[in-house]
C-alpha cells in the first residue's frame, strides 16, 4: 500500500506549491513533463499519485482529457476544490488500477514511486493501462537536493522520512525487468539548489545541462512498443481411411 498522506501532509504539500519561492522548481518540472512526452489534444492521461493536482493543470491547459488517481482522500479532496470537473478522479492504489487495458494515451508518475509499496508493480499498471508513452518523474538521489533531504529526515521528521530516492539508473533498470529493451529517455532540471531569474532559467532550459544526472528532479520516458502474445491452437482434422486392395 506504502505511504498514504494524511490531512497535515496534504495541507503542507499545498502550502509548499503555493509558495513562491517552490513555483520555479514546479515550473521546471511541469516544463519538462510536457516536453518530453509531447502529448497532442483531446488525447487522454492518467496521472498516477495526482496529490494536489499541480502536475495535471499543464494538461489540462494543453486541452487533453485528463484523470487522477492518488490513495489519500485529503489530496484529493484539495484537487477537486482546484480543478473542479475538469478532471475525473478516483481513489485507488497505483499497483491496483481499475481500468482496462490501453485506456489512455499516457500515464505518468511524478514523485509518486517514492511512496508506493512496490515501484516495478505500480510501472506494470502503468504500461498496461497506457498505450503511447509513460512518463515517470521522481527526486533523484544523486542530487544536492536529494541528499539534503535525506540528510534532514535524520534530524527532523518529514514526509521524506517515508520516501524511497531514485537514480536514473534504477528507474531504467525496473523498466527493462518490465518491458525488456524498449526505447527510453532522461532528463533532470532544478540543476542549482536554489534559482531564479534569467540565468538560472536559460541555464535549466538548455538541453546539455539536462543531460547532466544531478538535477533534483529527473523524468524518464517510456515508448511503449506493442506486444503480441500467441499460444499454440490445437488443429482438428479428419483422418482419411483409405482401403487398399490386394490383386493376386
Amino acid at each position: 500500500m506504502g505511504y498514504v498522506f494524511n490531512f497535515n501532509d496534504a495541507i503542507a504539500y499545498e502550502q509548499w506549491f503555493n509558495d513562491p519561492q517552490n513555483r520555479f522548481a514546479a515550473d521546471l518540472e511541469s516544463r519538462l513533463m510536457v516536453d518530453m512526452l509531447k502529448p497532442m489534444p483531446r488525447e487522454t492521461l492518467l496521472d498516477i499519485g495526482c496529490g494536489t493536482g499541480a502536475s495535471l493543470v499543464p494538461f489540462i491547459e494543453k486541452s487533453l482529457n485528463v484523470t487522477g488517481v492518488d490513495p489519500s482522500p485529503y489530496m484529493l479532496d484539495i484537487t477537486l476544490k482546484n480543478l473542479g470537473n475538469r478532471v475525473e478522479l478516483y481513489r485507488e492504489f497505483a499497483e491496483d488500477l481499475p481500468f482496462d487495458d490501453n485506456s489512455f494515451n499516457y500515464a505518468c508518475f511524478v514523485t509518486t514511486l517514492e511512496f508506493v509499496d512496490d515501484p516495478q508493480k505500480a510501472i506494470e499498471e502503468a504500461c498496461r493501462v497506457a498505450k503511447d508513452k509513460i512518463f515517470i518523474g521522481v527526486l533523484n538521489k544523486y542530487a544536492i537536493k536529494g541528499l539534503e533531504r535525506r540528510v534532514r529526515g535524520i534530524f527532523t521528521k518529514t514526509i521524506f522520512n517515508h520516501a524511497k530516492f531514485f537514480s536514473v539508473w534504477e528507474i531504467k533498470q525496473i523498466i527493462r525487468t518490465v518491458l525488456g529493451r524498449v526505447p527510453v529517455s532522461w532528463r533532470t532540471v532544478c540543476q542549482l539548489p536554489v534559482g531564479s531569474g534569467k540565468f538560472a532559467n536559460n541555464l535549466e532550459q538548455s538541453r546539455l545541462v539536462q543531460r547532466f544526472p544531478f538535477g533534483a528532479f529527473a523524468g524518464v520516458v517510456v515508448t511503449l512498443v506493442p506486444r503480441f502474445r500467441t499460444r499454440p491452437l490445437a488443429m482438428k482434422y479428419r483422418q482419411k481411411h483409405t482401403v487398399s486392395t490386394v490383386t493376386g
